[in-house]
């Protein structure tokens, strides 16, 4: 039977602890600026992944995911002692691509607020290739032969009653 309340408490649990005493543990001075995203307990409460990035260039991300795997143990120890439950669960350390995808997202929002400038730029310089309104005139010259059909019956009935 799954609690899906309680993985979450227990996710929650796990990524306030991790983010606040990583510099603690890993007491490493390449460690990069990581912020811990989420953090995801599977219902058995066996096995967390923590999601995490890292602010710098991709040397920088590379070397603190070798930090973090280095010391996954002990980061896991340390949990399970301030979390208090019977099994601990296995830590692991995914980098998030949220930062990447943002900024992909961002560029493809920039290359359509050009695209859009560039439309309507070309779109005010352009003239109608016949009239603006094609169908005003036959709107207009339908109204008119209505009403030259209607003035031309009156006097049929009037012509014809008289």
């Amino acid at each position: 039977m799954v609690d899906h309340a309680r993985a979450q408490r227990i996710a929650d649990r796990i990524k306030t602890l991790t983010a606040a005493n990583l510099e603690q543990i890993v007491k490493d001075p390449d460690l990069g600026f990581v912020t811990v995203t989420d953090v995801r307990v599977t219902g058995d409460l066996q096995h967390a992944s923590v999601f995490y990035t890292v602010l710098g260039d991709e040397a920088q991300r590379e070397t603190t995911a070798g930090l973090l795997e280095k010391h996954r143990g002990r980061l896991r120890s340390f949990v399970g002692k301030q979390l208090g439950i019977r099994l601990t669960p296995t830590l692991e350390f995914i980098a998030d691509a949220v930062p990447e995808t943002a900024a992909h997202l961002e560029d493809l929002l920039r290359e359509a607020r050009e695209r859009d400038a560039s439309v309507a730029a070309a779109a005010s310089a352009a003239a109608y290739a016949g009239e603006p309104d094609p169908y005003r005139k036959a709107r207009e010259a339908l109204e008119a032969e209505e009403e030259a059909a209607r003035m031309s019956g009156r006097t049929d009935d009037s012509g014809e009653q008289g």
